[in-house]
């Protein structure tokens, strides 16, 4: 059996070019402490559409999905016009996930300034969240208990928006009762719900969160950024987390996903590959390629034509999945 996939959907990666926008985290607010990988110094650079396809020329990529890249909160949109104008010269990226601020007044007209764009599918405003699962954020604005944060969330269907939704695993239930408030809102869980903690308890706290999120139809899961803290590549073990997530949300609700350039602080392209290829090995071909690439064309909507001709050839172009 071939477990190669013959065509993949890139749900979630990263872009940027320093002199043409501003990216304090990248340029001026270096903060090694906070990041969850630790020391990140190796992505303070140009990531454009040429080392994309430098890192990924092992696969056979038809479309890909860019994600918000935290981008100075006042270019939001210029971000949004950039990836559009990369689409034009490169091909992709095919969707487009911006980014809305929830808390500001003008949040409406922010969402509708960004749908006019004709590639944008989702919205990422990353919630307030706890560093650690003893932390309590409870009251505070920006929370998944915030009213009106959610008000500003419940505007997305109404748009056409997703909702790409990143918050560590202490958060899941939490996640899963706003999922449940808002049913008509399409909604992404980013990197497997991080998985942070290996350990036996840590696992099955994780295991819990993720259960009550599967439990809302509307909500899907990218499998993506198996990075540790502290920590080095693990491919048994991230190998585990996928399988369970897929035993969790069932293999027509999970996507593959790279997080690139992130995601190479840990793993080269071909190791993350490699792992996704042994962890669906023992799905039967129709469910590998809905992980590969049939589940993130449906959820974002890409249209065939709208796959880009400058990858290998070996991404041939896939009809729209039903």
């Amino acid at each position: 059996m071939n477990a190669q996939p013959s065509a993949v959907v890139d749900a979630h990666h990263h872009l940027w070019h320093l002199a043409e926008g501003r990216y304090p985290w990248l340029q001026d607010g270096y903060d090694a402490e906070r990041f969850f990988l630790g020391d990140y110094a190796a992505l303070c650079r140009d990531f454009g559409a040429e080392a994309y396809k430098e890192r990924t020329g092992g696969l056979p990529i038809v479309a890909t999905v860019h994600v918000e890249a935290e981008r100075h909160r006042d270019e939001s949109l210029a971000e949004t016009r950039w990836l559009h104008e990369m689409h034009s010269r490169h091909g992709f990226p095919n969707a487009v996930v911006a980014h809305v601020d929830f808390a500001a007044p003008d949040a409406d007209l922010q969402l509708r300034e960004h749908a006019a764009h004709p590639l944008v599918r989702g919205i990422r405003c990353k919630p307030v969240t706890g560093a650690r699962a003893e932390e309590s954020v409870q009251g505070r604005a920006g929370t998944l208990q915030d009213e009106k944060w959610l008000a500003s969330l419940a505007l997305l269907p109404a748009h056409g928006l997703s909702w790409d939704l990143r918050v560590p695993c202490w958060h899941l239930a939490e996640a899963a009762r706003v999922a449940a408030r808002f049913p008509s809102l399409q909604i992404v869980l980013e990197h497997a719900g991080l998985p942070w903690d290996r350990s036996d308890a840590g696992l099955a706290r994780w295991m819990r969160g993720m259960e009550a999120l599967a439990e809302q139809p509307n909500v899907e899961v990218k499998l993506s950024e198996f990075g540790l803290p502290g920590a080095a590549w693990d491919r048994a073990s991230n190998i585990g987390v996928i399988r369970d997530t897929l035993a969790i949300f069932g293999w027509g609700r999970c996507m593959f996903a790279s997080n690139l350039p992130v995601s190479g602080l840990r793993a080269s392209t071909a190791e993350l590959a490699a792992t996704m290829t042994e962890a669906l090995s023992h799905l039967d071909e129709r469910a590998r390629q809905a992980v590969w690439c049939d589940n993130a064309l449906r959820f974002y909507r890409i249209q065939q034509q709208e796959t880009p001709s400058c990858f290998p050839a070996s991404a041939h172009a896939r009809s729209m999945p039903s």
